[in-house]
Order: C-alpha cells, then structure tokens, then sequence
C-alpha cells in the first residue's frame, strides 16, 4: 500500500496490516461466493475513513480485481479491524470488547430484526450485508463497499429534515422490533448489556474526565452564559455515576415505567451514509453503520443522542419536536405492524402521541420523567378516545383470560 501523509486520514490507516494480503482477500471472496478457484489478479488498500471518523476501528478499502471461472470482476470492500500490535495505536474503544458487539450484531441481530419486518412487508434495510466476520485470530468485519452504490458520508453540511427522517425512521423500526424480540424471546438479546460507560477506565478517559472542566471554562468565558455555572457545578461531582446508573438501569435498576430497548449508543451523522439520486438529487436512502456501542438501555440514550449529536443548530432551535413527532410515529406505526402487545401501545405510548400534539407539554420532559408523563394522561381528548379503543378492545374479547 502506497504511503498517504495527507492529513485529511487517521495515521493508523496510511498503512495496512501485513496480514491483509492477496492471499487473505483471496479466501474471503472464494468462501462468500462459494468458488474455491477464484483469483485475485490485483489488490489495492487505502484508508477508507477521514480523521475523525471513528475511533474504536480502524478501516480500509480494498479495490480488487479478481478471476472467477473465464470472468474477470471487480469489487470494493470495507474492511474493518481493531489496531493491534502491528503498529497501530490501542485507546480506550479498541481495548473493550466492541466488536464482539459488532460482530453479534450483524451476524445475529440485525438479520433477525429485518426479517421481522419483512414478515409485515417492510423491506427497511437496516445495515449492510456482511460477507465475512472473524474473532480470531484477529477481529474483522468485511462488507461491501457502499460508495459504488451511490451511498456518501455527509461531510460540510447539516443534514435536511427529510435526511434527519429517513435515519430517525430506521432507528424507530429498529427499536420497534427490539422492543417485541425482548417481549416474546427475553433471552436474545441479553448478551448485548454493556454500554459505552462500562468501558475499561471509561471515567478516567481524557475526553470524559475534562468534559465538565472545559465546559465549566467554557461558560466562564461567555458573560451571557455565566448564570448557568452554579448549575453545572453543583453537579459536576456525580453526574457521571448518574450516567453510569441510568446507563446501566436496564438490569441494575429496572423500572416498571421504563422503556428498554437496543440503543443504537452512538447515533451521529458519521455513523451513517446517505443515497441521493444523482440527477434530481432527491434522497432515496440511509444507512446506519457502525454497531459496536449497541446495548440494552433505556430508549432515551438514542433518542438525546439524536437530538444533540444527530441534529444541527438549526433543527435543535426549530424542529427537534416536529423530529421527534416524526420518531414516535413511525415507532408507533411500526409497533402495530410488527403485531406488538397493544396493551403497551394504548397504555404507554397514545398518551405520549397525544402530548405531542399539546404545546404546553415538553415532550423531552415527558420520555424522561415520570410526573411529565403522568401529565399526558389529562390531555382533553384522550378520555374520549381511549373509551373507543377499550370498548374495542372488550369487544374483540381482549380482556379474557389475561
């Protein structure tokens, strides 16, 4: 692989691994496509991330040429493993065990979700198809490379609203299905319970431990923003064990109004590519990428993420509700589709859809708090319509044999 100084890529992935060979790429593509004669004429690796990208992987894109039978193809793959002792950096990410998450989730997970979803006919696609994934003797997932296909990481610009819908749209399903696998199989998904604070030395990680230090200077620097320092003092000594309990509250702390699901855990606009047509330039698709964060929480831990991370300043200050309307219908939708206890629907989630419509009502206070939820419950309007759904209900026998 030809030496790349360009600042613009992560200085662990200007060069390959020395195991990353003809001969390596030569058995991935003979056992995906099932040809044990299959050639590789020519292989080219380059870094296939800009600095900042990631930080618990590194990836490279291979461009091969290869022989199979009299024809002669070529295909792009993503290879994506952790620095190891052939030179690249070890931090905090590489050294948990992230990919054995990854790995569960795109050999188990994720096929299981979208099956689930096209039983009801929805054809979401929610990740990309691996084609191979080891653990051992090194951790490596390989995919087809998406770029060919029309999909671009966004850099530059804020993503759209309709951008923002289309991810919002698939983390919904996804949450959706996850929420019916854990009430029908509560075994499968019980390997994926550790999130990000759970990390080795996760509080003393410079970027954690100097989080609340520098914003603290930040906020003492602007005059406009000085009034909020008491605040943020007052809990700076424990908002990480915080963290940490809600993070881990799933099976540490279960609460009977919580609402579990697989969190994505890093929800933000690197962590996934975008489809545009090229001659209108209208989107067509995304696709969420990169797993390794995924762990049983609490549904917020996504639904925030998304709105400071996934969001820019302008949807922040204008249409996170009308986002967040958008995220709760399609998950509502969804939840019908999929045939999800309606007992769950009609007793937790209507009443939040109608405090989506009520203004006066915070609907982040309401997915977090208990008392803001409890508020929905006197909305005018919802005793009506729940007397036409329970009547519904007694009527189709629903409340027999419980």
């Amino acid at each position: 692989m030809e030496q790349n100084s360009n600042d613009q890529f992560n200085a662990d992935e200007l060069e390959a691994p020395k195991w990353l060979t003809k001969e390596f790429i030569t058995k991935v593509l003979s056992q995906y496509e099932n040809k044990p004669q299959l050639e590789v004429l020519n292989l080219k690796i380059s870094p296939a991330s800009a600095k900042g990208d990631h930080y618990a992987s590194v990836m490279f894109r291979a461009s091969v040429d290869y022989k199979s039978g009299e024809n002669k193809l070529f295909k792009s793959l993503i290879i994506k493993t952790i620095p190891d002792q052939d030179g690249h950096k070890k931090d905090i990410l590489s050294a948990a065990p992230v990919f054995k998450t990854e790995i569960g989730m795109y050999g188990k997970v994720l096929p299981k979700f979208e099956k689930i979803l096209q039983q009801v006919g929805d054809t979401t696609k929610l990740y990309v198809p691996c084609i191979y994934q080891n653990m051992e003797p090194r951790q490596v997932l390989i995919f087809d490379d998406l770029i060919p296909l029309g999909y671009k990481v966004m850099r530059g610009r804020e993503a759209t609203f309709k951008e923002l819908q289309c991810s919002l749209s698939k983390l919904a399903k996804w949450h959706a299905v996850s929420m019916k696998v854990q009430n029908e199989e509560p075994d499968f998904l019980k390997e994926f319970k550790h999130g990000m604070v759970e990390m080795p030395n996760f509080a003393e990680e410079p970027m954690v431990s100097m989080g609340m230090d520098n914003f603290l200077q930040f906020l003492k620097s602007h005059p406009t923003l000085a009034k909020y320092i008491p605040h943020f003092e007052k809990m700076k000594g424990n908002y990480l064990q915080h963290l940490y309990n809600y993070m881990t509250e799933h099976r540490n702390n279960r609460r009977a109004d919580g609402y579990y699901v697989l969190c994505h855990g890093d929800f933000h606009l690197r962590n996934m590519m975008f489809k545009h047509d090229k001659e209108t330039g209208n989107l067509q698709d995304c696709m969420l990428l990169d797993f390794q964060m995924c762990n049983l929480c609490p549904i917020t831990v996504d639904v925030v993420y998304a709105i400071y991370m996934l969001m820019g300043p302008e949807q922040r200050a204008k249409d996170w509700e009308n986002l967040l309307n958008y995220y709760f219908s399609i998950l509502l939708e969804t939840l019908k589709k999929i045939g999800y206890k309606d007992f769950f629907m009609v007793s937790t989630l209507l009443p939040m859809i109608w405090a989506m419509k009520v203004q006066s009502i915070d609907i982040s206070e309401v997915v977090q708090k208990n008392e803001s939820r409890q508020k929905c419950y006197e909305i005018p309007g919802l005793v009506e319509d729940m007397s036409i759904i329970l009547a519904r209900f007694e009527r189709l026998g629903y409340f027999e044999n419980l």
